[in-house]
């Protein structure tokens, strides 16, 4: 007898053109002891990738975004589940086998947690660990009444959430698209009173493909990162973090197409700005005291 199911953690993937990668990764969803809802977001690919879903899986729930949304197009699988917890998977990525009990349990246990962000395996077989790991586990944000170490930030691939927190703050931002859209999510739960942390026992595994970085990644993260410090970050933060943006992207033409992205629309993020407390940002300067020292030889 297969294992019940545990209703309280569903999947969403969400995907864009990428038919076979989606056809190769939900099988290994669906294998999962857990047995979760897997709910798959087509962002409006031109592809064949909703067809092939619907005729090979149709155990799977498909819901289709209206236009290319990019990391808002999460938002839509979100919505489309009744589970209190949810588990991210991109069309090259998926869980371990328990992994999302023991969030589910975790997140059970301690009801101020919005976001778990888990550990990271990189490859089909999880050769190496991927490098945001042992960032998350440096964080120097420790409370003994949290599971793990805090964290403002996270790998969208390896989150799993409480719903109710995610939907609260209106979940990722369609603007930021894709490419480093995790940390204004991250900054919004810290400001509704959600706590996100690292749990190292909580394992995914990402197996992105070998042709390497989609093209328009590093501008987009640019952007991004711009658009993120100038919606929440006081005026000095958002200042320095302008500051060190620019003198990369003198040496980056990809870089230099983001700020001038970002440039273009700046009235209108102005016109959003919400800047977070000021415990908040002490600890965004803590964070990053800390990643400072950890790459100083």
């Amino acid at each position: 007898m297969p294992d019940p199911a545990d209703r309280r953690i569903a999947v969403v993937m969400t995907t864009f053109d990428r038919c076979a990668g989606v056809l190769a990764t939900l099988p290994r969803l669906l294998a999962l002891p857990e047995r979760p809802e897997v709910v798959v977001v087509d962002d409006a690919s031109p592809d064949a990738t909703a067809q092939q879903v619907a005729r090979h899986f149709p155990q799977v729930r498909l819901v289709r975004a209206p236009r290319n949304l990019g990391s808002a197009a999460r938002n839509l699988g979100v919505a489309a589940v009744d589970a209190p917890y949810v588990a991210f998977a991109d069309d090259d990525s998926w869980w371990e086998p328990g992994a999302l009990r023991r969030a589910a349990d975790v997140l059970d246990a301690h009801p101020n947690v919005g976001l778990l962000a888990a550990a990271i395996d990189v490859g089909v077989d999880g050769g190496r660990e991927d490098p945001t790991n042992a960032l998350l586990a440096a964080s120097p944000l420790v409370r003994t009444d949290l599971p793990g170490p805090e964290v403002l930030g996270f790998v969208a691939c390896g989150a799993v959430v409480r719903r109710e927190a995610f939907l609260a703050v209106g979940g990722f931002a369609e603007r930021m698209h894709i490419g480093g859209e995790e940390e204004l999510l991250a900054l919004d739960l810290r400001s509704a009173g959600w706590r996100s942390v690292h749990v190292a026992g909580v394992r995914a595994r990402h197996a992105p493909d070998a042709t390497g970085e989609r093209p328009g990644r590093r501008r987009r993260t640019t952007r991004n990162r711009l658009w993120t410090a100038w919606l929440r970050r006081p005026a000095g933060s958002a200042l320095r973090v302008t500051g060190e943006t620019l003198v990369h992207a003198a040496r980056d033409p990809a870089a230099r197409a983001g700020v001038v992205e970002a440039v273009r629309d700046l009235p209108r993020v102005l016109g959003e700005r919400s800047p977070v407390l000021p415990d908040v940002e002490a600890d965004l300067r803590r964070v990053a005291r800390a990643e400072r020292s950890s790459s100083t030889p």
